[in-house]
């Protein structure tokens, strides 16, 4: 389980990219619950593609570099570092965008 001041940090930085995936259209669902061992943001489409979205975590590296990451990539699955949130929206934009319309890439 991670620290009380780790999860509220990871809820946080969640929160911001909540608010950046929506302002381009995206759903969002906190999984912060205390069912969850790690805060996750469920970024997904709307309408139609309801089955096409992402789970975002919080990784904190060593050295205090917190970033965004995939959560089925695990640390391989690296979206931006967890300050500039609008660089995390635009990658899962991206992201999303690929998965909906692969034919178009």
């Amino acid at each position: 389980m991670l620290r009380r001041w780790r999860r509220r940090r990871a809820v946080r930085y969640l929160d911001v990219l909540a608010l950046a995936v929506k302002a381009r259209g995206w759903r969002c669902v906190k999984l912060y619950g205390r069912e969850f061992p790690k805060p996750m943001l469920w970024v997904y489409a709307s309408g139609v593609a309801e089955d096409v979205g992402v789970v975002v975590g919080v990784w904190a590296a060593p050295g205090g570099v917190w970033a965004f990451h995939d959560v089925r990539k695990g640390r391989s699955g690296y979206l931006s570092p967890c300050g500039d949130a609008n660089a995390a929206a635009e990658q899962i934009d991206l992201l999303l965008k690929h998965r909906m319309f692969p034919s178009t890439w």
